[in-house]
């Protein structure tokens, strides 16, 4: 059973979400937060799997309490955050506080549940071309990709991350074993200084790397 805790200031928004969620056997909302003010508390007693936070609230917003939860909580749970519009700068910003992708508030039911599920198996919900285009608005500065050290099987790997692929679609791509990419991807991380995958690909566009 997949836990998740709810994080938004709009009522309606957190009823809405706790319906399509609670709908699904693999998956139950153990509570609610109103504001990011609020979510770290939440988070320290409920010990979800997955938070769903909104990006945008009026006193801690979303980017804020997903970099306090994700800097203090051990193990971590997986952050998604939620946003009205798609091309919302908060949402890069919440990317890079650490967050695990992002979803559209109108998104259907299925769409939700299955964000859900991605990111609790450990893998990270990004759309790369709307990334992309949140990374490209802004000054493109280098996140030490020059001097990482990364070998051409591992550039070969981050471009294909950075494309939104799993670990099995590139594995197949590359005719390698899929064991073979998590150690390729591990030595990423650790060359470039990041959290998890989510972070190195957006590490990857905001260079101009990807």
């Amino acid at each position: 059973m997949t836990t998740v805790l709810i994080v938004d200031d709009e009522e309606l928004i957190r009823v809405g979400l706790r319906a399509v969620v609670d709908a699904e056997p693999d998956l139950t909302v153990v509570g609610e937060a109103a504001d990011g003010a609020d979510a770290l508390d939440a988070v320290r007693r409920l010990r979800p799997d997955v938070v769903l936070m909104d990006v945008r609230m009026p006193a801690v917003d979303g980017i804020a309490a997903t970099r306090h939860i994700l800097d203090t909580v051990r193990p971590a749970p997986k952050v998604m955050v939620l946003t009205t519009f798609e091309n919302d700068d908060y949402v890069y910003d919440a990317l890079l506080a650490g967050a695990h992708g992002f979803l559209l508030k109108r998104a259907r039911p299925a769409e939700i549940t299955q964000a859900v599920r991605i990111v609790a198996a450990g893998d990270s919900l990004l759309f790369p071309a709307k990334v992309r285009d949140l990374a490209t608005r802004r000054t493109r500065a280098r996140h030490g990709l020059d001097h990482a050290g990364l070998t051409e099987r591992e550039e070969q790997v981050l471009r294909l991350m950075a494309e939104g692929l799993s670990n099995a679609e590139i594995a197949a791509r590359l005719f390698l074993g899929v064991e073979t990419v998590k150690t390729h991807v591990g030595n990423i991380l650790v060359k470039l200084g990041v959290r998890d995958r989510t972070q190195a690909v957006v590490a990857a566009y905001s260079s101009g790397f990807a």
